[in-house]
C-alpha cells in the first residue's frame, strides 16, 4: 500500500500526459475550426486570433454544402435503430443461452464468437449487392445489416453477465407467477444495467462514425450519413475545403462525446461483469 502511494504522483502524472496527449487532436479540430481556410494549413497550430478569426462562418458554410442536417437525422436514426436492435436482440439470445444451456445454445454461441472473428473486408462487396436485392439499403434495412455484425460482442459480454446472475432470483419470480418475458424485462435487465450501457456505449461510438458498411449498402441518392457526406467537402485535384471540414468534425464529435461522457463511468464495470465468468 505505501509503495503504491509512493508511486502514485508519477503516474499521475504520466496518464495526464498521455491523457493531453489523446485530447490534443480534439483540441486541434476545434481551434482550427473558427479560422478562415487559408490558414488552417499555413499556420495550423496558432489560435484564431485576429485575421484568422473566422467565427461561424465554418459551420454555416460547412452545414449549407453537406446538407449536414439531413445526414445527422439519418445518422441519429440508424445509430438509434441499430443500438436499440442489437441491446434488444443480443441481450435475451444471450439470455436464453446461458440459461438453457444444451448443445445447441453451446453451438450458437461459438458462432456469435467467430462472428468477431470474421473481418468485414470479406463479406463487404456480396453485402453491397445482397442489400440490393433484399432492399436492405434504406437506413432501416442498415440496422439489420448492423445488427448482424455488431452482435458477437455483446453476446460475449452479456453472457457473462447473466452467469454471475443467480438463477434462484429468477426462480422466485417465475413461482410467484412471472412469465418468461416479465421475467427477463423486470428481473435480468435491470441487473444486467452495467453492461447494457457499457454495450451501447461501444455500438453507439462504432456505428456513429462508420463510413464503410453505411456507404456499401444504404441508398446515397436518398440517404447520407455525416461521415459520407464530409467527404463530399473534397474538390477536384485534391482540394479540400479544411474550414468546413474541422466545422462538420466538430459538431459531429460532439454528440458522442456528451454520449460518452454521461455513461463512461458504467463501461468499466460493465466490462468487468462480462468477464469474470465468460
Amino acid at each position: 500500500m505505501n509503495q503504491r502511494i509512493k508511486h502514485g504522483p508519477f503516474w499521475t502524472g504520466l496518464f495526464s500526459v498521455i491523457s493531453l496527449a489523446w485530447l490534443f487532436p480534439l483540441a486541434l479540430v476545434l481551434i482550427n475550426s473558427f479560422k478562415k481556410k487559408v490558414y488552417i494549413s499555413a499556420d495550423t497550430f496558432s489560435l484564431p486570433t485576429g485575421k484568422e478569426f473566422a467565427g461561424l462562418f465554418n459551420y454555416k458554410d460547412g452545414i449549407e454544402k453537406t446538407n449536414f442536417i439531413a445526414s445527422f437525422g439519418w445518422s441519429l436514426v440508424i445509430t438509434v435503430g441499430a443500438v436499440l436492435l442489437i441491446l434488444l436482440c443480443t441481450s435475451m439470445c444471450a439470455w436464453w443461452i446461458v440459461r438453457v444451456n444444451n448443445v445447441a445454445s453451446k453451438i450458437i454461441y461459438v458462432l456469435f464468437l467467430l462472428n468477431m472473428i470474421v473481418p468485414f473486408q470479406m463479406v463487404m462487396f456480396p453485402l453491397s449487392k445482397m442489400a440490393d436485392m433484399l432492399g436492405l439499403n434504406t437506413p432501416w434495412g442498415v440496422c439489420l445489416v448492423y445488427l448482424g455484425f455488431g452482435a458477437g460482442l455483446p453476446v460475449f459480454i452479456f453472457t457473462g453477465t447473466i452467469k454471475s446472475i443467480p438463477q434462484e432470483i429468477e426462480e422466485s419470480a417465475m413461482i410467484d407467477g412471472a412469465g418468461a418475458v416479465r421475467t427477463f424485462f423486470t428481473i435480468v435487465v435491470p441487473m444486467m444495467r452495467s453492461s447494457i450501457i457499457t454495450v451501447a456505449i461501444l455500438q453507439t461510438m462504432w456505428i456513429w462514425n462508420d463510413y464503410l458498411l453505411p456507404y456499401l449498402t444504404l441508398d446515397l441518392q436518398r440517404f447520407k450519413t455525416i461521415p459520407i457526406v464530409i467527404q463530399y467537402l473534397r474538390g477536384g485535384y485534391g482540394s479540400i475545403d479544411m474550414g468546413a471540414l474541422m466545422a462538420c468534425l466538430v459538431l459531429a464529435i460532439i454528440p458522442i462525446v456528451i454520449f460518452f461522457a454521461l455513461c463512461q463511468k458504467y463501461i468499466i464495470q460493465g466490462i468487468t461483469a462480462g468477464a469474470v465468468k465468460g
